[in-house]
C-alpha cells in the first residue's frame, strides 16, 4: 500500500501509457495479460511491460489519494452521517491506525486542493 506519510513534493504527474481494456473473453483467460504473451521481441516486450508497470504505479498512487480524500470526507465531524476511523477501516479493509493516517493524509490533500482553487 502507498505510504500516506511520505512528504509531498510538487512534481508534474507523469502521463502513463494508456491501459487498453481487454475484451471479456481475453480477460477470462488466466494466461492472457494485456496481450504481452503475444509479443515475441524481448525489446518490445520489455518496453510494453515497463509502460504497463508505470501506468499501474501511477494509477495506484492516484487511487490511494482518492481513498484518502474519501476517508477524510467520511470522517468530517460536520457530516451528520460521519463515520469513525474504525468504520472506515472496516469498509476499506485497513487497520484502524492506517485509517487514521489516511484520514489525515486526505485532509492534507483536501486543504491543498482548496488552497490551489482559483
Amino acid at each position: 500500500m502507498a505510504e500516506p506519510d511520505r512528504p509531498r513534493t510538487p512534481q508534474p504527474r507523469l502521463r502513463p501509457a494508456p491501459l487498453i481494456f481487454e475484451p471479456a473473453e481475453a480477460a477470462a483467460d488466466p494466461e492472457h495479460f494485456f496481450d504481452l504473451e503475444s509479443i515475441a521481441d524481448p525489446r518490445e516486450l520489455l518496453a510494453r511491460a515497463t509502460e504497463l508497470t508505470l501506468a499501474f504505479r501511477a494509477a495506484t498512487d492516484r487511487s490511494v489519494e482518492f481513498q484518502a480524500m474519501a476517508a477524510a470526507q467520511l470522517a468530517d465531524p460536520r457530516r451528520f452521517d460521519r463515520l469513525t476511523t474504525a468504520d472506515i477501516a472496516e469498509r476499506a479493509e485497513w487497520t484502524e491506525d492506517y485509517a487514521k493516517k489516511m484520514v489525515e493524509f486526505g485532509r492534507e490533500l483536501l486543504r491543498g486542493a482548496t488552497d490551489q482553487a482559483p
